[in-house]
C-alpha cells in the first residue's frame, strides 16, 4: 500500500518561506554587526572564489579610476559602450557639457549590455554605487554627493587572451575615433588669473570658424602643399617614434598684414579636427610658467603664436652677460627639447609680418619645418575671392579688368573681400573694387615720387656738402 503524501497547503510555503528569509536576514545583520569587516570581506572573498569553480566565465572589473589617476580603459568603453546598445536598454544619461555644441549619450546606470566579437559574446554591466561619504554628507544636509562608478565585464574564460590583446584595443581605437567624430573644436586662451592653477587653458570658446582649404583664397599649388604635408604628418606616427623625433609639425606663415594668416589657420583647424591654443609670451613670466602652459595642451591641437618677433627677442641668447629669459631658451627647448615629446600630434605655427627680423636660431628645421609666404592677392586667389562673396563661376567682364589690376597693385585679400562685401550686386561690387584697386595704385605711385624725390633731395645735399668741404 502506498502511503499518500499529503502537499503543505500555500499558506505553509509562504510561512516556511518568510521564516527563512527572515533568518537569513538575522544572520546577515548578526555576522555585519558581530564579525569584523575584514573577517566578512574574507568570508565572502572565499564564497565567490569557491562559486567561481562551477562556472567557466571570468569577470574583469574597469573601475572609473585606478588610486587617484582616471582609467583612460573605462572613459573609452563608456564611449564604445553607447553605440551597442540592444533595444532592451532602458537607462541612458543624456547631457550637453558648457561650451560643447554636440550631446553626449551614455549608458545608464545598473544597465547590461551584450556585444559580440569574432564570433563570441561578452556581457557588459555599468555598476554605481554611492560611497558611505556621500551617504554621510546627504543625511548632514551636505551637497557633495559622490559615488562608485565601475564596468562588468563577462565572458568564457577560454577567450580571456583575444579580449585582453585584440577587443580591450579595439574599444579603445574605435572609442577613440568616436570621441573625434562627437568633437567640439574649441579656441583656447590663457586664463591669468589662474595661471598658477591645475588648467591655466580654463578660458575657451567653441571654434565656428567657416574657413576651409575649398574658400582659402590662396593658389592651389600652395594649398595642395599644405594639405599633402598635413596628410604625410598624420600618417607617420611610427616614422616619427622610428627616427626618436617628437611627433610634431612647426609652421611659420609671414607676410603682410590681412594676408589670410589667420583664416589658414582655421582651415588647418578644421582640416585636422584639431583645437587651438592662442599663446600670448607677454603675459608669461618665467621658464616653470611657460613649461607648464604648453604641457597643459592636449594632443591633437594647434599651438599659435602670433606676431612672434613682437613677443620674444632671440637677439642676445648668445650674450653670457645677459641673463637667460623663457623668450630665448624655455620656448626653444619646448619645441625641439625633450620637453617636445610630451604629447602627440601637436602643430605648432608662429606668424610674423617681418620674417627677416627673427633670429635663424628659430627658423631652423626641427623648429620651424615648413615656411609659407602669405602674399598679396593674386589672380588665382582673386577668383576664389569672387566665388565666395559674389557667386561669380563664370567670366566676367569687370573681374577680368579687376584681375589685370590685382597683378599690379599691392593688395591684400582682406582689403578686396572688404570691398566685395559692399554691394550684392556683382557689377556694383566689382566697379567699385576697381576704382579701390585704381586708388591703390595711384597711390603707391605718389609714394614712389615721393620717395624718389626725397632721395634725390638727399644725394644732392651730400653732393654739396662734399663740394663745400673741397673748397
Amino acid at each position: 500500500m502506498f502511503r499518500k503524501i499529503e502537499r503543505p497547503s500555500v499558506k505553509t510555503v509562504i510561512s516556511t518561506a518568510a521564516s527563512v528569509a527572515a533568518t537569513a536576514m538575522l544572520v546577515r545583520s548578526m555576522s555585519r554587526d558581530l564579525i569584523p569587516k575584514e573577517i566578512n570581506e574574507y568570508i565572502h572573498t572565499k564564497f565567490n572564489t569557491f562559486l567561481s569553480t562551477f562556472t567557466n566565465e571570468i569577470t574583469m572589473t574597469i573601475n572609473e579610476y585606478d588610486g587617484l589617476n582616471k582609467n583612460q580603459l573605462f572613459y573609452a568603453a563608456e564611449i564604445y559602450l553607447a553605440t551597442v546598445t540592444s533595444p532592451v536598454t532602458k537607462s541612458f544619461c543624456v547631457s550637453l557639457p558648457e561650451k560643447e555644441t554636440k550631446i553626449n549619450v551614455k549608458i545608464g546606470k545598473n544597465e547590461d549590455i551584450t556585444d559580440k566579437f569574432c564570433g563570441f559574446e561578452l556581457t557588459w554591466r555599468t555598476v554605481s554605487k554611492e560611497t558611505d561619504v556621500a551617504r554621510r554628507n546627504y543625511i548632514h544636509g551636505g551637497l557633495v554627493k559622490s559615488e562608485v562608478k565601475y564596468l562588468v565585464l563577462t565572458f568564457h574564460k577560454k577567450h580571456k587572451s583575444k579580449v585582453v590583446d585584440e577587443y580591450l584595443p579595439y574599444v579603445l581605437e574605435r572609442s577613440k575615433a568616436l570621441k573625434e567624430e562627437k568633437k567640439t573644436m574649441k579656441l583656447h586662451t590663457l586664463h591669468y588669473d589662474n595661471m598658477h592653477g591645475y588648467d591655466p587653458w580654463e578660458a575657451a570658446v567653441v571654434l565656428d570658424h567657416p574657413s576651409t582649404f575649398e574658400t582659402l583664397a590662396m593658389d592651389d599649388e600652395l594649398k595642395n602643399m599644405i594639405v599633402d604635408d598635413l596628410n604625410r604628418f598624420l600618417e607617420r606616427k611610427e616614422l616619427y617614434r622610428k627616427v626618436g623625433k617628437a611627433w610634431k609639425r612647426g609652421y611659420l606663415l609671414f607676410g603682410p598684414p590681412g594676408t589670410g594668416k589667420s583664416s589658414l589657420i582655421a582651415a588647418m583647424a578644421n582640416y585636422l579636427n584639431f583645437h587651438i591654443y592662442d599663446l600670448d609670451l607677454a603675459e608669461i613670466n618665467s621658464n616653470s610658467d611657460l613649461t607648464k602652459i604648453l604641457m597643459s595642451t592636449s594632443n591633437r591641437s594647434i599651438l599659435v603664436v602670433e606676431d612672434i618677433d613682437a613677443s620674444i627677442d632671440l637677439s642676445d641668447r648668445n650674450n653670457k652677460e645677459t641673463k637667460p629669459s623663457f623668450d630665448s631658451f624655455g620656448l626653444l627647448n619646448f619645441i625641439d627639447g625633450l620637453w617636445s615629446s610630451c604629447g602627440d600630434e601637436r602643430i605648432v605655427i608662429f606668424t610674423t609680418n617681418h620674417k627677416e627680423k627673427l633670429d635663424p636660431a628659430l627658423l631652423r628645421p626641427g623648429r620651424m619645418d615648413v615656411h609659407i609666404h602669405m602674399s598679396y592677392c593674386t589672380p588665382c586667389g582673386f577668383k576664389k575671392l569672387v566665388s565666395n562673396y559674389l557667386g561669380i563661376t563664370n567670366p566676367h567682364p569687370l573681374a577680368l579688368e579687376a584681375e589685370r589690376l590685382i597683378t599690379l597693385a599691392k593688395v591684400t585679400p582682406a582689403e578686396v573681400g572688404e570691398q566685395l562685401l559692399k554691394s550684392d550686386d556683382a557689377g556694383i561690387a566689382l566697379g567699385g573694387l576697381i576704382e579701390f584697386l585704381k586708388g591703390k595704385m595711384e597711390n603707391e605711385r605718389v609714394k614712389e615720387e615721393s620717395l624718389k624725390l626725397t632721395k634725390s633731395k638727399v644725394v644732392l645735399r651730400l653732393e654739396e656738402e662734399e663740394s663745400r668741404n673741397e673748397e
